[in-house]
């Protein structure tokens, strides 16, 4: 089906990231040459030892703030895929400059670069975080609300640059609004981690995992895999997908008390003892929005993409891998 990129040279930013990392290695799968461009700030570099051998693969160290590591970086490139970011809502609103430099200042250099060498399409991570205020529900990509958070406010920004990079330079741009994506290599640790590996860190520690709020917040959660999905369609689909935004998702709506009991249940076949683990509630975080569910069919109908996990089968394998890479009990 992807036959089409075999040989493309893509350029993958932000490739030593849990998403980023997943994309490397589906993409040197199908026999495409990858260029992993990352500076390490929140990539690791055990997520690419998988691939330091193959004859398919480069990385570039190297910081999307700093135009000629982009311009390095795109040379003789056929696609690009933006995933590098600082992502994190708190993160933003602790430290709202150094996200804007990064998500806005990075991609504009990022998009400037593909322009001068030509790239036939720049495929970006967008957010569901766009939608901000806006009390639709499931979420259209025609209607978007007030950004909460400067995170949000970067990613908004960054669909309005790629929509006039299209219109002053002529590149390609698909903009992919990720809904909170979960799999392999998505980190534990640190204050800004996402809720399912805090979750399971925890748990496989035998503590108590922090909701924050009453556990009734819900999400669209949505499998690493799905995304990657996303990702190759985006990079084939035809011109009438393109200069636009697409919500990528799992098109199911789960409280974090029913996330919880999920991923509990699938700990507990390999460890009994966290059955009778149960959370601790703490205040609600700003900048969140309570609910969050996608409308896939635009999705569906220009890319052809149709989600192959949902939340219970994409738990079972995240669980599975925590339970591999933290415990030390394989």
């Amino acid at each position: 089906m992807f036959e089409s990129l075999k040989n493309s040279r893509i350029v993958i930013t932000g490739g030593a990231g849990f998403i980023g990392s997943n994309l490397t290695g589906a993409l040197l799968d199908l026999g495409c040459e990858v260029v992993v461009l990352d500076n390490f700030a929140t990539g690791k570099r055990e997520n690419l030892e998988p691939f330091a051998l193959k004859r398919n693969f480069t990385l570039l160290e190297g910081d999307i703030r700093n135009q000629e590591d982009c311009l390095r970086a795109v040379a003789g490139a056929d696609f690009v895929l933006h995933e590098a970011a600082l992502g994190s809502v708190p993160r933003s609103i602790k430290a709202p400059g150094t996200s804007a430099d990064v998500n806005i200042g990075g991609f504009v250099n990022m998009l400037h670069a593909a322009s001068k060498a030509g790239v036939k399409r720049f495929v970006y991570a967008s957010s569901s975080s766009v939608y901000g205020d806006c009390q639709d529900s499931p979420k259209v990509e025609s209607r978007t609300g007030t950004p909460l958070s400067p995170y949000a406010l970067t990613k908004s920004v960054n669909e309005q640059f790629a929509a006039n990079f299209h219109a002053v330079y002529g590149i390609d741009c698909i903009g992919l609004r990720y809904f909170n994506v979960f799999g392999r290599r998505q980190a534990p640790e640190g204050a800004y981690a996402a809720v399912i590996p805090k979750f399971s860190a925890a748990l496989l520690a035998h503590h108590s995992p922090v909701i924050n709020g009453d556990g009734s917040f819900s999400r669209d959660f949505t499998f690493v895999d799905d995304v990657v999905q996303a990702n190759i369609l985006a990079l084939t689909a035809g011109e009438p997908a393109c200069n636009t935004v697409f919500n990528i998702a799992g098109g199911q709506e789960t409280t974090l008390n029913e996330l919880f009991a999920f991923l509990r249940e699938e700990l507990s076949v390999f460890d009994g003892e966290i059955s009778g683990i149960s959370p601790v509630h703490a205040p609600e975080r700003a900048g969140d929005i309570p609910h969050s569910l996608a409308d896939i069919s635009k999705a569906r109908t220009l890319l052809g993409y149709i989600p192959r996990f949902n939340v219970r089968s994409g738990l079972k394998l995240t669980a599975q891998w925590y339970f591999e890479h933290l415990s030390g009990r394989k």
